[in-house]
């Protein structure tokens, strides 16, 4: 057939159709026949891709072919009578597979090939351009009837990356804007039609930064020339170059290994969509977002992706649109079913990222619709002993508190959408700074690291290298308003100290006037830096850009009043922290004790003193009467809560630290008369009474009276505002009997067995801990003690919860006979009375690394379904002391298990029969039982 056509003059194609008579379908069904023929053999490549010369040859003759046949649609197809659409419509679809086929493509060849080629035959996409062109502008009225149908074609072809086809072809969408408009008063199909095919054609491959600048440049000229397209035909070029500039960013980097810079795009074209409300684009970007978030195990963020599609959604029997259900895996008819489905996943992604919170609002809102909308009872059920399992996590699973790091992009060798702009970035668990900045400059090898936090002047905003400011910033608590001035408990607070946040500070010292060789605080000033980002973090993504910047500062007295304050603090929560938990390691206690009450270096708040608390101070600044007044109270009430962490720790030392408790009782003591003298003395409620059912923290603010600034947004303590008990006292630590116990006499000679065996386990002990203790008092010598209190962390999730909990004794002897963490040996104690222990699902508490990892270690578990076997027969009398009740359920079925093993059934009472001797354990394991990793 290319043979043939070739032969073919022009007079033989006219010939040709005059053979057909006066039949004018016969005409029609040739020539459609002919388009449909011509545009398969281009789309299936007859020849091989190295037929050059046959692939030209084929490509020749067409075009001769569909020039001669566009005639005879000029001629015979275009008044108003004979006008043929579907015919028209198939020209302009086989030009444009024409244009665009490969081997036309001259760019892709090399300089030689392409040369050849363009010597031999020209361009041939130019020349099939300007005749597609042509015939457009021949249809007249007919156009509309073309309108919005060959908007994606025409797109196609001035895409192509010829700059003589695209200044005579982009012209075309100003006459399809004019032609719709004349018809309609405006071009909204038009406009639809090209965002649509421009966000396909885009990531395809088409398109490039000259097409932008000549897109806008074309349409603009010619909408100012049009007396009513001036101004909306302007807002929509601005629209499409605003869509092809994140359109191109987001192609550019598409393939790229950084899949945050991915994200990030990503997130700039769906929030296009959205703000020009093109839902069906939006919800397909979202997805994108979300796979690249699965990727990465970023489940808490491709959660808060997936909520902006579920938000689109109503509870309602209304039909899902197509665009709604872009995933194969959701099987629903109903928005409300899809809405359904999606929560569930939404709460899944939750629960892996440990946002629980966030998962119980959503399981309230499903389980309504379960109660009140569907009836389904099944799944409310299911609903419900999920959001119990939720609400027990946050209160027993230690979740990691990720750090904030401020991070700018200066210099215009970033892209555009990172260039001279700062986020901030939510760090990965247990994510130093250090490893942040690695992560962060392998994105960028060629990136220099500024070395101060102070923001860069012009001269590096507009070079042409790239500098990059990172620093850790603390997120301000916004705490909500149900939680307010009321006692919660500290790992409820915890969550909004690091959650749903969207301010972060920075603070540098700044050095006002002459320095004080005797005290540096008098003139050592505060500037903080306030920073807003867009969005709460944590988001859709893990960082945001920073949206606002204020700075303020801070006087030297207010910075006193801070430091006392978060000081006072760090002493409750840790001390709150030994109450709850016995078994937690007392190493973090005896160092921000020592620096307390003996601080070797800084001197403690003498140095407040020496600066504020003088006569020429208070007559300089009259002002500060009251600040100072809050001052003193700060320190007054910091003795009660160092008298009770210096109780805890005597309770708690072992022999080879009594020298060292000894000394922090005496430099107590002596700090103790001083304050109390002076400033007053402060009575907290006795410990029991701050041992309650559940753990408790007072939310409370100081605020500045001068400036109404917080001093402190939450004050986590363990004191209550009614004084009302606030957590049940740790498992060895009773001070007191909680309850009446009945007297349970043992033998003289039992007793003195029990005191022999105690005796020897004591010099094992001693054997055993002596090279940690040593490693301990070294630490103590060094010049700066850390003060942050050292937090347990949980290997797994919980302990079992349907099992009682044993007396602290009991899970020391069980683990390695050690009895280093015991407290100090007293007076017998009566026994309790005989009976399962009184533990409510409430009062279960945490265990620590220690115990938790030591249990698993030594594979001591008992399978599903087995009794557990019986406790060891304890050599005192007190072993049992904290057991608080008779005959409970210890069971609680809305706590399904998240360890290994379970038990339900509550261990029986030791016989009166001699004990077994204890399991033997490994120097390595009294050395995790003990506290002290090696």
């Amino acid at each position: 057939m290319t043979a043939t056509l070739r032969q073919m003059d022009d007079y033989h194609y006219t010939h040709l159709i005059n053979t057909f008579g006066k039949m004018r379908t016969d005409v029609v069904d040739f020539l459609m026949e002919t388009f449909i023929m011509f545009k398969d053999l281009i789309g299936k490549n007859v020849y091989p891709g190295d037929w050059v010369i046959m692939n030209m040859m084929q490509n020749k003759v067409f075009l001769r072919a569909i020039n001669q046949y566009a005639a005879v649609l000029n001629k015979k197809f275009l008044d108003q009578t004979n006008f043929e659409l579907q015919l028209w419509n198939n020209y302009f679809h086989l030009a444009v597979a024409y244009l665009t086929q490969e081997s036309l493509q001259l760019e892709n060849f090399s300089s030689d090939k392409r040369a050849k080629i363009f010597q031999t035959y020209q361009d041939m996409r130019r020349q099939i351009g300007f005749e597609i062109r042509d015939m457009w502008y021949n249809l007249g009225p007919h156009k509309i009837k073309l309108i919005p149908e060959m908007v994606g074609p025409i797109l196609e072809m001035t895409l192509v990356p010829e700059i003589e086809l695209r200044k005579a072809t982009i012209p075309i969408f100003f006459d399809m804007m004019q032609c719709e408009f004349h018809f309609t008063s405006s071009f909204q199909r038009f406009e639809n039609e090209i965002i649509t095919k421009l966000d396909h054609e885009v990531e395809g491959g088409g398109g490039d930064e000259q097409y932008k600048v000549l897109f806008q440049k074309i349409l603009l000229e010619h909408c100012r020339k049009h007396k009513y397209l001036s101004k909306s035909g302007e807002v929509f070029v601005s629209l499409v170059v605003r869509l092809l500039e994140r359109l191109l960013d987001y192609r550019t980097i598409m393939h790229d290994e950084n899949k945050e810079n991915r994200m990030s795009c990503t997130v700039n074209v769906l929030n296009f969509y959205k703000e020009i409300e093109r839902e069906e684009m939006y919800i397909r970007y979202l997805y994108k977002l979300c796979d690249l978030h699965k990727e990465c195990d970023n489940y808490t963020e491709a959660a808060y992706t997936l909520l902006l599609h579920a938000k689109l959604l109503k509870w309602s029997e209304e039909a899902c649109a197509a665009h709604l259900t872009q995933r194969e895996g959701y099987q629903a008819s109903t928005q409300g079913q899809l809405k359904d489905q999606l929560y569930q996943e939404i709460i899944n992604y939750f629960d892996k990222g440990k946002m629980w919170e966030e998962a119980i609002v959503l399981g309230k809102e499903l389980a309504d619709q379960y109660e009140n909308e569907m009836f389904d009872f099944e799944q409310l059920s299911a609903s419900l002993r999920k959001q119990a399992q939720f609400y027990e996590n946050i209160v027993k699973v230690i979740r990691p508190k990720p750090d904030y790091f401020a991070v700018g992009y200066y210099g215009v060798g970033f892209p555009s959408f990172l260039r001279n702009k700062m986020f901030i970035y939510r760090g990965k668990e247990y994510e130093r700074r250090e490893d942040f900045e690695a992560r962060l400059l392998t994105q960028f090898p060629n990136a220099d690291k500024m070395k101060t936090t102070t923001p860069p002047g012009d001269d590096i905003k507009n070079s042409p290298s790239q500098c990059v400011q990172c620093f850790t910033v603390k997120p301000v608590l916004e705490l909500p308003p149900k939680f307010q001035n009321k006692p919660v408990s500290e790992q409820i607070v915890s969550f909004y100290m690091i959650n749903e946040v969207y301010q972060f500070q920075y603070s540098r010292p700044v050095r006002k006037g002459e320095k004080d060789p005797d005290n540096e605080f008098s003139n050592m000033w505060i500037e903080r830096t306030t920073y807003t980002t867009a969005y709460k973090l944590p988001g859709i993504l893990r960082w945001f850009e920073v949206k606002s910047v204020s700075t303020e500062e801070i006087s030297p007295l207010e910075n006193a009043m801070e430091t006392m304050q978060l000081t006072n603090e760090k002493i409750s929560n840790m001390v709150q922290r030994h109450l709850n938990d016995s078994n937690l390691p007392i190493n973090p206690l005896s160092m921000l004790l020592n620096g307390i009450v003996d601080p070797a270096v800084m001197g403690g708040f003498t140095n407040y003193e020496k600066a504020f608390f003088t006569e020429k101070y208070q007559k300089d600044h009259p002002e500060d009467q009251e600040k100072l007044g809050k001052l003193k109270d700060l320190i007054a009430w910091q003795i009660p809560y160092l008298a009770d962490g210096v109780r805890i720790h005597g309770e708690k030392v072992t022999e080879a630290l009594r020298p060292f408790h000894d000394r922090l009782e005496a430099c107590f003591k002596q700090l103790r008369e001083k304050v109390e003298k002076q400033y007053g003395v402060k009575t907290l409620p006795a410990v029991d009474d701050r041992r309650g059912s559940r753990p408790r923290s007072m939310v409370r603010s100081f605020t500045m009276p001068s400036q109404q600034r917080p001093l402190s947004v939450a004050s986590v303590n363990s004191v209550s505002s009614d004084n009302s008990p606030s957590r049940p006292g740790s498992d060895g630590f009773t001070l007191e009997p909680l309850l009446p116990k009945k007297l349970h006499c043992k033998s003289q000679d039992k007793l003195e067995r029990d005191e022999s065996e105690r005796e020897r386990k004591d010099k094992k002990k001693e054997k055993r801990n002596s090279k940690h203790q040593e490693i301990f008092d070294k630490e103590l010598k060094t010049t700066e003690i850390l003060l942050q209190p050292a937090e347990a962390v949980i290997l797994s999730e919980t302990i079992s919860p349907l099992r009682p909990q044993r007396p602290k004794s009991q899970v020391l002897n069980l683990l390695s006979g050690d009895r280093r963490l015991s407290v100090s040996p007293g007076p017998p104690q009566p026994q309790s009375s005989p009976g399962p222990p009184a533990i409510t699902p409430r009062n279960k508490l945490s265990f620590s690394l220690h115990t938790v990892s030591s249990l698993e270690l030594n594979g001591m578990g008992v399978d599903k379904g087995e009794t557990p076997p019986p406790l060891p027969v304890k050599g005192i009398s007190a072993d049992y002391g904290n057991l608080l009740g008779d005959n409970q359920d210890l069971t609680s079925p809305s706590t399904p298990p998240l360890t290994h093993h379970q038990r339900h059934l509550p261990p029986p009472l030791p016989s009166k029969t001699p004990p077994p001797p204890p399991p033997k354990t490994t120097r390595k394991q009294a050395s995790i039982d003990s506290g002290i990793v090696q």
